[in-house]
């Protein structure tokens, strides 16, 4: 931003684009985190390669490892076995509807297309299918035409994968039914905001966000990342975790099918965290 005012230029977009996968590290700076006035800011770098990218899949692993549930925020029984997926619509909604905000007034439009909810759906029902076969279906039909339009077109989905259980559940239930019971699921997927907030809700399960990686697919270049944003106040200290960049590269091996090196890296980690 400092040397060309542009968070993701052309020119990284470029080298993104040919690449086969992309290691994302994380994004932000302090000095934007408090000036409003800011018109152009770290994280706008982030959402310009996802859109560009064709990224619009956000798959955020939430699991638990045995010699840390003790730093969990939940009792050890609840969290104990903790295993699920949670699938976030990236590109589409309120992050990238038309917006307006002057002094007295302000919106944004949570817009969202039958293809854009489609091919997330088809994508979570497919993950529910390699896994224990259960799809949660998140949304808040009760009160946004949006979230109906995702509930609609889900339920029309449903019997093509007649062995998947699906459920529809509000978010703010959802959010509860992740502190209350988090074994409960196996696959949650939900629309862009929901998903911002819920899979870092998720990451507290775990008893930190830097254990967790993500991996953003779509059209193109997959992108893989830790959950967590910069932490610039850690340099030189010799605090930081890498645990969560580390898996994100166990997950990107896994997925172009390098299941055994995916295998090693996630066992080293465990041997790590056990010392």
């Amino acid at each position: 931003i400092d040397k060309v005012r542009d968070p993701f230029p052309e020119a990284t977009y470029q080298v993104c684009k040919e690449a086969d996968a992309v290691l994302f590290s994380a994004v932000g700076d302090p000095k934007f985190d408090n000036d409003p006035t800011a018109k152009v800011r770290p994280e706008q770098g982030l959402l310009a390669m996802r859109k560009k990218l064709g990224l619009f899949a956000n798959i955020r692993p939430v699991q638990t490892f045995k010699c840390l549930i003790h730093k969990s925020p939940l009792r050890a029984e609840l969290v104990e076995n903790a295993d699920f997926i949670c699938i976030r619509e990236l590109t589409g909604g309120m992050y990238f509807g038309e917006k307006y905000q002057d002094n007295d007034k302000a919106y944004d439009t949570n817009y969202y297309t039958r293809p854009e909810i489609e091919r997330i759906l088809k994508m979570a029902f497919e993950y529910a299918m390699k896994r224990r076969k259960h799809l949660t279906v998140v949304d808040k039909a009760n009160v946004l035409a949006s979230s109906r339009l995702w509930r609609q077109i889900a339920q029309e989905m449903a019997p093509n994968y007649p062995e998947v259980t699906t459920d529809y559940m509000f978010v703010d239930n959802a959010a509860m039914k992740m502190i209350q019971e988090p074994a409960f699921f196996d696959v949650m997927v939900t629309e862009n905001t929901f998903g911002d907030i819920l899979t870092d809700e998720g990451s507290v399960i775990s008893g930190s966000m830097g254990l967790l990686p993500s991996a953003s697919t779509g059209e193109s270049t997959p992108v893989f990342e830790p959950i967590h944003g910069s932490w610039p106040q850690a340099k030189g200290l010799n605090i930081a975790n890498p645990l969560a960049q580390i898996l994100s590269v166990a997950m990107l091996f896994e997925y172009f099918d390098l299941k055994e090196e995916g295998a090693l890296i996630r066992k080293a980690v465990d041997v790590a965290l056990d010392e």
